[in-house]
């Protein structure tokens, strides 16, 4: 053999063991958390001034992750909805009218701390429910329900508060918050109570999806409806199940929102969809439905809060980091089908 065959055959052999070489899947499935890393180093490089800083600061620290809590709770039941294969527009809008709510009841209608959580509890799942199973048993797209059910949950809180914020002030006299309430704002041990509340709830349903034989009939469907409903699954349940679930969780985020602003406005929440799909996004659920993990999402909403919080330190316009969501949900799309392709 020739030493110029002998040479061809070396390298023909070797580009033929590069060419089998592929990524790890543990790299591809942990894409968000290597985001995360990227996201938290630019932050801590670029957020310098003056020698300190601003970013790592235990305050500002503290502070993204209490404004991380509220779109990444709405996110969880984002997560739930776009696993089945639908989508909810009204989370932003809920959350607004929960928010007025909540500062109405205690404020104008001497509501105690545990009544107003029932009501605004009762009020995010009414309006869960209603977009389940308008979307179920009537047949609409969730996309068309849950963006009616957006257009009169604004409406709603609109009308009920006047079209103007309820400011919350705490007391014991009559017309005045329970101070029990004022907790939502506080910090345990130096971590925010929301923050709290993001972490319990994030664990718990990771557990339901990961555990339960509801989290199995969410992935089911997703991924095959006809083969989910051919195998014995309540689709129409399960579906208006995990829309209820997501209004409870508006609900939840609202009142927080209402705590830590010390009011409750109809024009809170807009614009908050866009946050809890980005996240979802991120952290790595198919849009299509059927894949995807809750820790994905709790990371993706880390992601965007951290983001937030370097892009608002860098005193970037608010208009510029609505571009720079959009682009990164598109990137994180574009990914998510690089994925499916491997």
């Amino acid at each position: 053999m020739s030493t110029k065959r002998l040479e061809d055959k070396l390298n023909s052999g070797l580009a033929g063991k590069l060419g089998q070489i592929k990524v790890p899947d543990i790299i591809k499935r942990s894409q968000s958390f290597f985001g995360l890393i990227l996201v938290v180093l630019a932050a801590s490089i670029f957020c310098v001034r003056d020698g300190e800083n601003l970013f790592l600061n235990p305050v500002n620290i503290a502070n993204v992750v209490r404004s991380v809590s509220e779109n990444g709770i709405m996110a969880i039941g984002m997560t739930l909805v776009i696993l089945i294969g639908g989508i909810d527009l009204s989370v932003g809008a809920i959350l607004g009218l929960t928010a007025t709510a909540a500062a109405d009841l205690m404020m104008h209608r001497a509501f105690g701390f545990g009544t107003t959580v029932i009501a605004v509890l009762l009020l995010g799942i009414a309006f869960g429910f209603f977009n389940g199973l308008i979307s179920t048993k009537l047949s609409v797209q969730a996309f068309i329900v849950t963006l009616a059910s957006m257009s009169i949950a604004r409406g709603l809180a609109r009308f009920w508060s006047g079209g103007i914020g309820i400011p919350i002030t705490y007391g014991n006299e009559p017309n005045l918050a329970p101070q029990a309430y004022g907790i939502l704002a506080e910090r345990i041990w130096g971590v925010p109570v929301p923050a709290i509340c993001f972490l319990v709830l994030g664990i718990i349903f990771s557990i339901l999806l990961k555990s339960t034989r509801f989290g199995r009939y969410v992935y089911a469907i997703g991924g095959n409806e006809t083969a989910a409903h051919l195998s014995g699954i309540g689709i129409n349940r399960v579906k208006i199940a995990i829309f209820t679930i997501s209004g409870a969780l508006c609900a939840i985020a609202g009142m927080i929102h209402a705590a830590q602003l010390s009011q409750g406005s109809p024009n809170d929440g807009i614009g908050y969809e866009l946050n809890a799909i980005a996240a979802v996004a991120i952290g790595g659920t198919s849009l299509a439905g059927g894949k995807g993990t809750m820790v994905g999402t709790l990371v993706g909403a880390l992601i965007l809060g951290i983001l937030d919080n370097m892009l608002g330190l860098k005193n970037v316009n608010n208009n510029l980091q609505l571009v720079v969501k959009g682009v990164i949900i598109i990137i994180a799309v574009v990914l998510q089908k690089e994925r499916k392709a491997d």
